[in-house]
């Protein structure tokens, strides 16, 4: 490994040791450069494991909701620029690997979202009993595993006032670190919970005092914007696959199958559009 050692930055407010990067196979940054989100997640070096956050915003999102973050990687001409604020606020001891935007591309792999990486500390797993009580609206996520999409639900579902979320054990991470980037941060602003293996979204959503609806296209299928949907004081909302939609045992034992009125032929909206859609007109419609 080739690394100039500790360099300590100009800036006042940033104590902590610079560990600048010179030879992009360098064993150093290897939580940055060769672990991959499972093995990050498995990760040995933290309780429940480690996830990645790129960018300074979703970064500085992620610590307003109280992630801990345990090392960071960064462009040199971020460290008195974009990162300058976030580095302020982690732990002084905490490592900062740096170097030049062609060397951090070739350790990564791809060119850093604005420059920055932190590895933080993956919270302790929530319950699907503890996120629920209380809510009114919560989207159950079905077997979705385009990281871009769960990303992309959990933006809507933050800013269109979603009370939770809760996944299938055969849907993806939501912090994979695609999956933060696109959410913008969201991922750490609507609680989630994993289902037990097994149980089906309505099941659980029986389980959990709600009633269900899932988007889907049948011939009993409502509009979204049906009154009975709105009326419902505690509604689930069950989101499917992104190629074949949901299995049909879960579409039959929902209370409610919904539609997105559509035009020009076309039949369905992508699963990510369909959730903004349906949560805007869900979970605002008695606000």
């Amino acid at each position: 490994m080739k690394s100039s050692g500790s360099e300590q930055t100009a800036a006042s407010y940033l104590p902590m040791k610079l560990k600048h990067i010179t030879d992009p196979a360098c064993d150093e940054a290897r939580l940055f450069a060769s672990l991959t989100d499972r093995q990050l997640r498995s990760s040995a070096d933290s309780e429940h494991g480690l996830f990645i956050a790129e960018s300074p915003k979703v970064i500085d999102v992620a610590l307003n909701a109280g992630m801990h973050p345990r090392a960071m990687m960064t462009e040199m001409r971020h460290i008195e620029g974009d990162a300058a604020g976030i580095l302020a606020r982690c732990p002084e001891d905490m490592p900062v690997y740096t170097g030049a935007r062609e060397v951090l591309a070739s350790l990564t792999g791809y060119t850093l979202t604005r420059g920055v990486l932190c590895a933080m500390d993956r919270p302790a797993p929530d319950d699907p009993v503890s996120i629920c009580a209380g809510a009114r609206r919560i989207v159950i996520i079905d077997d979705v595993t385009d990281t871009t999409n769960i990303g992309a639900i959990f933006r809507s579902a933050a800013a269109l006032g979603v009370d939770g979320v809760l996944l299938t054990s055969t849907t993806c991470d939501p912090l994979n670190r695609r999956a933060v980037r696109v959410s913008m941060g969201s991922v750490f602003l609507v609680p989630w919970a994993r289902l037990p293996k097994g149980e089906s979204a309505t099941e659980a959503a029986r389980r959990l005092g709600f009633k269900s609806v899932a988007l889907a296209l049948t011939d009993d299928s409502v509009a979204i914007d049906d009154n009975r949907l709105i009326e419902e004081d505690r509604l689930a909302l069950i989101l499917g696959t992104e190629g074949d939609g949901l299995a049909t045992d879960v579409i039959k034992s929902a209370d409610y199958t919904a539609k997105i009125p559509m035009a020009h032929g076309v039949d369905s909206l992508n699963v990510a559009a369909a959730s903004a859609v349906a949560f805007w007109v869900l979970c605002n419609g008695r606000r």
